[in-house]
């Protein structure tokens, strides 16, 4: 195998799949990057799995001689990092030794594996393993993609993922489930306290009748998410494909693959009033700024903020009691329709919710002070973010 590609491309790409490498490998193989050179159509691909997420990127290089092998992943970012710019020369010897050597057992050659990397003033050599040893990405054969555009799958991705729980016991709740009718997409996340709920527009409609439902994991879709925030247009068709116990994404030159969570996802949905008491329309930058400073005396203690409603002012009022570091008290105006109540909430649910609503303007919609509150952006995405009040102590 022999190519010439520039360092920008091999740097961008390796630390793009190398987060799918696993940090404690069960099988040396799986510390490497799997990389495929075709002479054919000058494409070089990089894939790293670690038998849950898989990670598969393409880009063009100049390829003298097509070929594959398993490269130490830490070792290659750490070495094409630091590379200046320009063109590097990468070179398996060992293969092209053994073909002007009359041939050599394919077990001798993965042994003593060795790629050349030649930038424009340097000579590295890295040792490999044979190709063959790397494990297959799953592959979805006969299963009809949905399609969706990058842009909605972001904003799916955004308005979910942060309300997933990092509790490994609650395995179910640790990704984000994932709802498919013939004409939408809902992205559901929990962590038993909060919820948040958004739901897209399929780009091309699914066929045949009938719901399906996944969960996912969210360290899959955190991945999923910072790739294609990388993407040049938003408006990229994503094919999303499943299977039993998978799920692929592909787009452009890229693919990523995850398993699937098992266990039976709450129901979520019975969990959103659908009527309410009190409504408050707010504006969503200043209420979150207005949050922060109320947080600086709430981290001293149980992060507890408390929302006084004032309908006849007009406004709502946020405090915070620290007794042993002070206080803090701000005021801001509100449209108000229902009755005053006081109630409070873990600062930090409420804070995560609304930096993920995106409108200038939001709802609060409620009915008691100990009854689940809805979050709701005014226009524009479609997203519902439940937060369960704490009781107020005297």
């Amino acid at each position: 195998m022999k190519l010439v590609c520039s360092q920008s491309d091999l740097s961008t790409n390796l630390s793009l799949v190398s987060r799918a490498v696993p940090s404690r490998p069960t099988h040396p193989v799986l510390a490497n990057v799997l990389l495929q050179a075709d002479a054919q159509t000058n494409q070089v691909s990089l894939t790293a799995f670690d038998l849950s997420l898989g990670i598969r990127t393409t880009f063009t290089a100049q390829v003298w001689q097509g070929g594959a092998i398993a490269l130490p992943a830490k070792l290659l970012v750490d070495i094409t990092s630091r590379l200046p710019e320009g063109e590097i020369t990468l070179d398996d010897e060992s293969a092209l030794e053994a073909e002007t050597s009359g041939g050599v057992s394919e077990a001798s050659r993965s042994e003593g594996l060795i790629v050349t990397l030649t930038p424009k003033s340097g000579h590295y050599q890295v040792r490999a393993m044979g190709a063959e040893e790397f494990p297959e990405l799953p592959i979805i054969e006969n299963a009809e993609a949905l399609q969706l555009t990058t842009a909605s799958l972001i904003e799916g991705l955004r308005g979910s993922l942060f309300a997933t729980s990092g509790d490994e016991t609650k395995q179910v709740l640790t990704g984000v489930h994932l709802k498919l009718t013939q004409d939408t997409l809902e992205f559901a996340a929990t962590d038993g306290h909060r919820l948040a709920v958004v739901e897209t527009t399929n780009e091309r409609p699914l066929g045949g009748s009938g719901e399906i439902e996944v969960t996912v994991p969210a360290r899959s879709l955190r991945e999923l998410e910072r790739m294609l925030a990388h993407s040049s247009d938003s408006d990229e068709p994503v094919a999303l494909s499943f299977d039993q116990g998978q799920m692929v994404f592909e787009w452009q030159h890229q693919r990523l693959t995850s398993r699937t969570l098992e266990g039976q996802y709450p129901a979520y949905r019975q969990l959103i009033p659908r009527q309410f008491e009190r409504e408050v329309t707010l504006d969503r930058r200043q209420f979150l700024s207005t949050l922060e400073r109320i947080a600086v005396l709430a981290d001293q203690k149980n992060n507890i903020v408390k929302i006084t409603i004032d309908s006849a002012g007009q406004q709502i009022t946020l405090s915070c009691e620290a007794q042993e570091m002070g206080s803090g008290r701000e005021s801001m105006p509100a449209q108000i329709s229902g009755e005053d109540i006081e109630i409070a909430f873990n600062v930090k649910y409420l804070m995560e919710g609304l930096k993920a609503l995106p409108a200038s303007e939001i709802q609060m919609h409620l009915n008691q002070n100990l009854t689940p509150v809805i979050f709701t952006p005014l226009g524009g995405l479609k997203m519902t973010y439940l937060a369960m009040p704490v009781q107020l102590r005297n």
